[in-house]
């Protein structure tokens, strides 16, 4: 157990960039022990030493007021026995009436390795559903849809970050890292960004060109760049022939879309489409990122594939010094997609579906094939099901906080109020929580050791720096007491869960089989893949994995065709207005950690509703006003912010209060069941 005055190297608790930081743990005081924490400097996401705002204050989370301590039953505290034996008396009986698929698990893409590998464990071993699904289907699956098809395999960042320090032009489709990740922002120093966004943000400001689309409307304008690029001869056509098929095909299909037809659709002028390209096309080093922003769409999938296209016809992925990437958003948004807690995965980003990938995971866990469980419903389709005829009667939920983060969050929660059984694993009180049936106090990130995959995919190790407070458990004691009453030994120490991950990860895509606790101490992080190969040798890791070939049959990435559609919901007469939901610098995803530390509430204390001073004026809104914000869904109230950084047909909400969702449209996309968190039709009014 640290004692006083002991550093502890660990890693951040929110964004995907885990940066690097060290915790000295000081005397005990009445509020708990003194933290201390500073930035490493030997991790390369922060190499510089630098940490935002939620980074230096992370500490308060440990010590926070607010913390839950004991289990709660129907509100009342209780042991953790009682609690444990109700929760699984309960399981029990609605499975023995309803079948299993009766049960759902919801996990988050907060969550280590380890805990998203034995929640998808849990779900398909010990409760035998099929119905399990996580909040990264809200972030990562529009990218990770795409990539999987252009590449054969999904890695955010299929290269290291630092590599974008040396970078001549960088091109960022939907991303805001200047508030959503700040120590991002000096790894783009040195080369021109061009941003693609609707409002001028922190991350447009810094811009060398910023491109200001119609929400919506980021896949036209993909497909007009290509359209130039081809036009204007600017193709790679040597690095296509070698390493790409499909592009006759993605060639014929931009005919429609020239340059002039696209600036109608985004209002994105023309030369702008150009300098852009040609910027791209210009220099030996380039990359395109895409972000939430433009994934967020229920034609997610589609846009990010035409800016995959966009770089393979510039001859990017692949080539050292240049790629195509997703920022991944959540702390474990990578790693929590690749073990389990997806519906249609198993651990090492294997498909549910896949026979092979049956037989594998059942020789692990010692069951047979026929036992797991197929694919289930995707997170909002889930969510939605929640207590209708055939669809589940309970739900175990694991760091997320639907209520505020689901998309037409007020249907979300009366859905959640249908349930026969809710059961919450948090640490304080959040909104979703509040609706438990029972609760259970658990750890927070520097209470606990286990390893996270950041946004580059290198696989980091949180250790426990602190003693958590007494009678607070993890979350895989939680599941393990759980599973040990319904039958199933499941282990609790992170370090024998990552061994059996390593083992159940072998050979699939995202193989950790070389990588280990001491690897990851020693070497600050491993990328996978990284398989195991003997006693005789080790496996370096693979920062890079596409510079030989891609992971498709043939070792070629593929383009695919793809055509633009409008939004779900256009805006109309009695809903006139654009709305798009993002984040702000102080907070992160629901809110529920963040909205408990002081300083980030002083900095950012409540919701706002941003918009352009032409629309302020013609609604007769200023600044300061509260503002009502209708969908076709709900509606919302926040504190009106007049900004020319907005279009003037568009409205920004923050979403990490109660408000925003309510509003947000749960149109999913085809292929990742993404639902369309950046644009709906809203109207904006002077609350009377």
């Amino acid at each position: 157990m640290p004692g006083s005055d002991v550093t502890t190297k660990t890693h951040c608790p929110y964004c995907a960039l885990q940066c690097g930081m060290e915790i000295t743990a000081g005397k005990v005081t009445e509020t708990g022990r003194e933290l201390t924490i500073s930035p490493r400097t030997d991790i390369p996401a922060n190499a510089s030493g630098a940490l935002c705002q939620k980074g230096w204050t992370a500490g308060e989370l440990l010590t926070n007021g607010e913390r839950l301590t004991t289990p709660l039953l129907h509100g009342e505290p209780v042991e953790w026995d009682v609690a444990l034996d109700y929760v699984a008396y309960r399981l029990s009986a609605i499975r023995a009436e309803h079948g299993p698929d009766a049960v759902a698990v919801f996990g988050g893409g907060g969550l280590t390795n380890e805990k998203a590998y034995t929640l998808g464990k849990f779900a398909r071993v010990a409760l035998g559903t099929s119905q399990i699904d996580y909040n990264g289907r809200f972030c990562m699956s529009s990218a990770a849809a795409a990539s999987t098809r252009a590449f054969g395999m999904d890695r955010g960042m299929p290269f290291p970050i630092t590599d974008l320090d040396d970078a001549d032009v960088v091109m960022l489709a939907g991303g805001n890292v200047a508030e959503t990740m700040p120590p991002f922002v000096r790894h783009l120093s040195g080369p021109r960004v061009i941003v693609i966004d609707p409002r001028r943000t922190q991350t447009a400001k810094l811009a060398w060109l910023h491109l200001q689309p119609t929400p919506g409307t980021d896949l036209a304008l993909a497909l007009g760049m290509l359209h130039l690029a081809i036009a204007d001869e600017l193709v790679d056509e040597e690095y296509v022939a070698a390493r790409t098929t499909g592009f006759d095909e993605v060639r014929t299909s931009l005919a429609s879309w020239w340059p002039e037809r696209v600036e109608r659709i985004t209002g994105v002028p023309v030369h702008q489409m150009r300098q852009a390209v040609r910027a791209m096309a210009a220099v030996d080093k380039a990359y395109i990122l895409t972000g939430r922003g433009a994934e967020q769409h229920a034609k997610g999938t589609d846009t990010v594939t035409a800016f995959i296209n966009l770089a393979l016809a510039l001859g990017l992925p692949g080539t050292h010094g240049s790629g195509y990437g997703c920022v991944t958003g959540q702390g474990n948004g990578q790693g929590g997609r690749e073990h389990g807690q997806k519906a249609d995965q198993l651990p090492g980003y294997r498909k549910i579906d896949d026979p092979a990938a049956r037989e594998h995971m059942a020789r692990i866990w010692g069951i047979p094939a026929e036992e797991i469980p197929g694919p289930g419903r995707s997170a909002y389709e889930l969510l939605d099901a929640l207590g209708t005829p055939g669809g589940p009667r309970a739900m175990l939920l694991f760091g997320s906080n639907p209520v505020i983060s689901a998309p037409a969050a007020e249907h979300v929660a009366e859905r959640i109020g249908a349930l026969d059984l809710l059961v919450a694993c948090d640490f304080v009180m959040s909104e979703t929580a509040a609706l438990a049936d029972v609760v259970f106090p658990v750890t927070q990130w520097a209470e606990e050791t286990g390893t996270m995959t950041n946004l580059e995919g290198r696989v980091l190790l949180r250790r426990r720096a602190v003693t958590p407070p007494e009678g607070v458990r993890s979350d895989l004691d939680v599941i393990a007491g759980l599973a040990e009453r319904l039958g199933h030994h499941f282990e609790t120490e992170p370090a024998e869960v990552f061994d059996e991950l390593r083992r159940a990860s072998q050979g699939g895509l995202a193989d950790y089989s070389g990588i280990t606790y001491d690897r990851i101490a020693n070497e600050t992080g491993v990328f996978w893949p990284c398989p195991d190969e003997g006693p005789s040798s080790r496996h370096p890791g693979t920062p890079r994995p596409f510079l030989d070939s891609f992971a498709t049959p043939d070792g070629r990435a593929r383009f695919v065709p793809v055509q633009h559609r409008p939004p779900a919901e256009e805006v109309d007469e009695d809903y006139p207005v654009y709305l798009s939901t993002g984040r702000v610098l102080a907070h992160y995803q629901s809110g529920a950690q963040t909205r408990r530390i002081a300083p980030l509430v002083q900095a950012a204390p409540e919701p706002f509703v941003e918009l352009h001073p032409d629309l302020a004026e013609q609604l007769d809104i200023a600044a300061g006003d509260i503002v009502r914000v209708s969908s076709r869904r709900g509606e919302a109230k926040a504190v009106a912010r007049i900004s020319d950084a907005i279009r003037r047909d568009t409205v920004f909400m923050p979403f990490h209060w109660e408000g925003a969702n309510r509003l947000t449209n749960p149109a999913l996309d085809p292929t990742s069941r993404m639902p369309e968190f950046k644009v709906c039709a809203v109207r904006v009014e002077r609350d009377s």
